[in-house]
């Protein structure tokens, strides 16, 4: 997206050069597309709730969910020559939909999912169903989560009736489900009347247009349209069964892992249009005889917004390249991938929060896109599981992480044009705690010059010695709780480790480095803190916390050149009015 990794992503100055010449025409042309309807018609139909027919027209006129959605092996149409399913550069329109507002990143996101189930299926026709509505320009919906379960595939209420023909009929509820108004083809999970346990799990594509369908409601008061459905009788032929069995119940899992790794590129395109109207309103208001920018805590939030932010970007950037990478002998990407959906979320949520602490009510102002930025961010971290759930799947995989490095390949940066053809091939949704990964130390050597890299480093070694010497006990380990906070401390180790690498593979320079890890030595801190105070923490464990702590290496001429930095940011761009 960007020459320097420490840029925030600027439509006035966009190079999307790294891609090939068709990515580099479409991800121009969306930017354009809302460059041209200017900032007022942007926020007004955001606030009045408009269905973005108008984006949907123009993505199905450019054939962009067509280009980018449509692995290279189902490609169909005048786009085929440059359909793949290419995660970096999905990330990179990510990014750009989730600058200009969530609701349109969110019909992107629900079509991305919607497909899931789809190019995991064996059903050849099914994909080639797929393949020409996404040509024709419709857009998809995955139709996992119920009212009375959420995401609780255990427990889903679609049944499916043989109907003595060699059919079914499939009958039931689902909600939560985007763009169900007007989705050309559902994925939906449920189970067989007539089958015991995981064999009745079924996958099934179902047409939103078909009379069996029912469109209830928009359960959520947004421009996005977030479908409450039910089916009663809908016909299933086996030319809409996508998975059975086991299969089905892994396809849920896994279309998962492909499509909530967007959440955290929407995240940064948020709290980048955030930062340039909080920045330049700052910078220029002035306040007591002051610019807002000369008090030292506000400087402070900046520093620590702009550190956050480019720490999101560069641990989302190297993530894409072990996605990309994966195969069924390297998975490293299962734990990086919740990470990038929760850790990065919900820095996103912070940057918002330490910018609205310093333009306070201009961030309600109607006129603003920060206005809608500060509800939008929070959707985020809560969906496709929550913080809580994506924390709890990190903890699997900390003991292989922490304790029994593995040899491998270096991953290099991948902004190739390659089909990421293993993500639609995983396998099993199991055996996360035989996951291995490299040597997290390496990183952290290969930048001990950096004094806060060394200083959070001590750190990270102490978590070791923690969960060697006085580690969770049986109860501890029942304390969700407890437990929850250690998953925190662990995150931040494997966080740093990617910007390391994305910092030494994109030359950052040492200061930007510095400053991240002064934040992350605060953070560390504040979770051992958080653990003395558990409520089932030993003495131990409680000694453990306080030797933890540290306190960043304090360099006044570093903050300096950060903040010019930050400060060069005010006035870089303004969306056209």
């Amino acid at each position: 997206m960007t020459h320097d990794p420490a840029a925030l992503f600027n439509p006035r100055t966009f190079d999307p050069s790294a891609f090939d010449e068709e990515t580099q025409r479409l991800l121009t042309a969306v930017v354009d597309w809302f460059e041209g309807r200017g900032k007022r018609r942007l926020i007004a139909e955001d606030l009045d709730r408009v269905w973005y027919a108008d984006f949907l027209e123009f993505a199905a006129k450019e054939k962009l969910f067509a280009t980018f959605q449509t692995p290279a092996g189902d490609a169909f149409g005048p786009a085929a020559a440059a359909q793949r399913w290419d995660t970096a550069r999905n990330a990179a329109l990510s990014e750009i939909l989730g600058f200009y507002g969530l609701p349109y990143w969110y019909t992107w996101q629900v079509t991305v999912l919607g497909l899931g189930p789809v190019w995991m299926s064996e059903n050849a026709a099914a994909r080639e169903r797929a393949a020409r509505l996404l040509d024709e320009g419709h857009v998809f919906a995955f139709g996992l989560s119920e009212k009375e379960h959420g995401a609780d595939v255990y427990s889903t209420d679609m049944i499916l009736t043989p109907d003595g023909d060699g059919g079914y009929t499939a009958t039931g509820g689902k909600y939560y489900i985007g763009n169900g108004n007007v989705a050309g083809l559902v994925s939906v999970f449920g189970r067989r009347a007539d089958v015991e346990g995981p064999d009745g799990y079924v996958f099934f594509a179902a047409d939103s247009r078909h009379e069996k369908f029912e469109l209830v409601q928009n359960v959520v008061d947004s421009q996005m349209f977030v479908s409450e459905f039910k089916l009663d009788g809908y016909p299933v032929t086996d030319a809409d069964i996508l998975h059975t069995g086991a299969d089905a119940f892994s396809a849920a899992l896994n279309t998962v892992n492909v499509g909530k790794f967007n959440l955290c590129t929407a995240s940064v395109g948020i709290a980048e249009h955030s930062f340039y109207e909080a920045i330049t309103h700052a910078h220029n208001r002035i306040l007591y005889g002051h610019p807002v920018t000369d008090f030292g805590h506000v400087r402070a939030s900046f520093a620590d917004a702009y550190a956050r932010l480019i720490a999101m970007k560069l641990f989302s950037a190297r993530a894409v390249d072990y996605f990309r990478s994966a195969n069924a002998e390297d998975r490293r990407y299962l734990l990086f991938n919740p990470i990038t959906k929760m850790k990065v979320t919900s820095e996103g949520e912070r940057v918002v929060d330490l910018l609205w602490d310093v333009i306070a009510a201009r961030g309600f102002e109607k006129d603003t896109y920060f206005n809608g930025a500060t509800h939008y961010i929070r959707a985020l971290p809560k969906l496709e599981g929550t913080v809580h759930v994506n924390l709890a799947l990190v903890l699997k995989f900390m003991p292989n992480y922490l304790f029994s490095p593995q040899e491998y390949a270096e991953v290099p940066t991948r902004a190739d044009a390659a089909d990421d053809a293993f993500l639609f091939q995983q396998g099993p949704a199991r055996g996360l705690g035989k996951v291995r990964f490299h040597d997290w130390r390496a990183a952290y050597r290969q930048a001990a010059g950096v004094p806060n890299v060394a200083r959070f480093t001590e750190q990270a070694e102490a978590l070791t010695q923690f969960l060697a010497t006085c580690p969770p006990d049986e109860e501890q380990q029942k304390d969700l709780d407890f437990l929850l906070n250690v998953g925190h401390l662990f995150t931040l180790v494997v966080y740093g480790q990617l910007i390391l690498e994305q910092a030494r593979l994109t030359g950052l320079e040492d200061d930007v480095v510095d400053q991240i890890f002064d934040v992350l030595v605060r953070d560390f801190s504040e979770y051992a803190v958080a653990l003395h105070g558990k409520p089932s923490s030993t003495e131990a464990q409680q000694a453990w916390a306080l030797g933890a702590v540290r306190k960043p290496v304090v360099d006044a001429e570093r903050f300096g050149r950060i903040w010019e930095r930050v400060a060069g940011l005010s006035g870089a761009y303004e969306m056209r009015p």
